[in-house]
């Protein structure tokens, strides 16, 4: 059943008795160290650290973007028991910034550097020595500013405000661009257990912590259908603590061993199959034997925007779409706000009618931010109440000045 009803930016569709997810499920997730969830991270916490310097300084969030950060891989020499940085990784910091606000001058490259070299000391502390890091940062407007005259058009103060009374968004929050917002739950098993085997090799963990060899760069590729998980697995050791090639493999087997382990208590009763590792040729010494735990170090990219979603896993046979949300600026950008809105909206859908649900929110530029110009609710349940939906829906719409001010001070992780 279908119900569409008007709202003032636009509509709002409610579709009930909707056919829930298939069985079949195919999930991949990027560890911390995977050079996407870097430059992902990394251009969060650049928006971050700016955000606060100018809401501490000036009193509000100044225009700026970092989404658009990438990072091209080093050079290295491995060996059993050793290796070393060869060449640098370098850093392509890309984006607009405000570097001033009235009188007041904004430090952004000294920010950034410093912003930079902490994320990498704290992720990657053997590559935080071997840094390059360039500056491709403009305070150029959007277009839109016509000259007809003698007059500033207030478009051209958006990276220069004479005071943050220049931000209209201080007034009314408008989309910065024609875009969307996807999020669905709940979670089937398959997925919660790849979210977590990830975690487990590329964070702190009880494993990592007793398994110094064990780097960050892991990725995973899962199939499941309903019975049966295969799952492709890279976990990447790190050659200092790796003596020979017979340690490597007696690694190797204590990773599939605590692959297994956990497939038990998180699919009891499945079938679960595990490859690691699979382009190894072990009697050839080709091996995923890294200096720092991440493929970085040697040759690999990271961009934002191609990793894990705002959810943190990239499921293609669930809804999702292309937005890169890490390092939009947090007051109207609606790459990451209606994203995470839209997730959260989901969550609260799913909890209200125990089924499954899906949430699309749709901006067109220039129009308010709480007042999407379509929004698609999908749910599985057949019976519904309206205006409970419609309540959530107003809930969510009326949050984004919170959900700037969590951005801001707590640093949500989007993958």
């Amino acid at each position: 059943m279908r119900k569409t009803i008007t709202t003032e930016g636009g509509c709002l569709s409610i579709e009930t008795g909707t056919t829930k997810p298939d069985a079949t499920t195919i999930v991949e997730r990027k560890g911390l160290g995977h050079p996407d969830t870097l430059a992902d991270h990394l251009a969060e916490r650049l928006s971050r650290a700016y955000s606060q310097h100018t809401v501490q300084r000036f009193g509000a969030v100044l225009h700026h973007n970092f989404d658009k950060l990438a990072l091209l891989g080093g050079a290295s020499e491995v060996r059993y028991g050793a290796g070393g940085m060869t060449a640098p990784v370098r850093v392509l910091v890309n984006g607009r910034a405000a570097p001033m606000c009235g009188g007041g001058t904004i430090p952004v490259e000294e920010i950034i550097e410093a912003e930079v070299r902490a994320f990498f000391a704290e992720r990657l502390p053997e590559v935080s020595d071997h840094l390059d890091i360039t500056f491709n940062i403009t305070s150029n407007s959007s277009p839109g500013a016509v000259l007809t005259g003698d007059a500033v058009p207030d478009r051209t103060r958006w990276f220069n405000p004479r005071s943050i009374d220049d931000l209209r968004e201080r007034r009314v929050r408008l989309s910065n661009d024609t875009s969307l917002g996807t999020g669905w739950a709940p979670e089937n098993a398959f997925e919660s257990f790849v979210r977590e085997l990830v975690n487990h090799f590329s964070s702190e963990s009880d494993f990592t912590l007793s398994h110094a060899w064990c780097g960050s760069d892991v990725k995973l590729m899962g199939y499941w259908d309903g019975d049966q998980a295969d799952v492709v697995l890279c976990v990447p050791q790190k050659s200092r603590h790796v003596g020979s090639r017979a340690e490597y493999v007696r690694n190797a087997e204590s990773v599939l061993a605590e692959c297994h382990r956990m497939a038990g208590l998180r699919l009891p009763g499945a079938e679960a199959r595990f490859r690691l590792n699979a382009r190894d040729v072990p009697e050839k010494d080709e091996l995923y034997l890294t200096y720092t735990g991440s493929s970085i170090e040697s040759g690999d990219e990271g961009v934002v925007g191609r990793g894990n979603r705002v959810n943190g896993l990239i499921t293609p046979l669930r809804p999702m779409n292309l937005e890169g949300a890490n390092g939009k600026n947090p007051v109207y950008h609606v790459g990451k706000l209606y994203n995470i809105a839209a997730q959260r909206l989901a969550e609260r859908l799913h909890e209200a009618t125990d089924g499954h649900a899906e949430v699309h929110l749709l901006s067109t530029t220039g129009q308010r931010l709480d007042q999407p110009w379509r929004i698609l609710v999908r749910l599985s349940s057949p019976d519904v109440e309206t205006d409970k939906v419609q309540a959530l829906v107003a809930e969510a719409l009326e949050g984004f000045p919170a959900l700037t001010d969590e951005l801001v001070s707590d640093g949500i992780v989007l993958s």
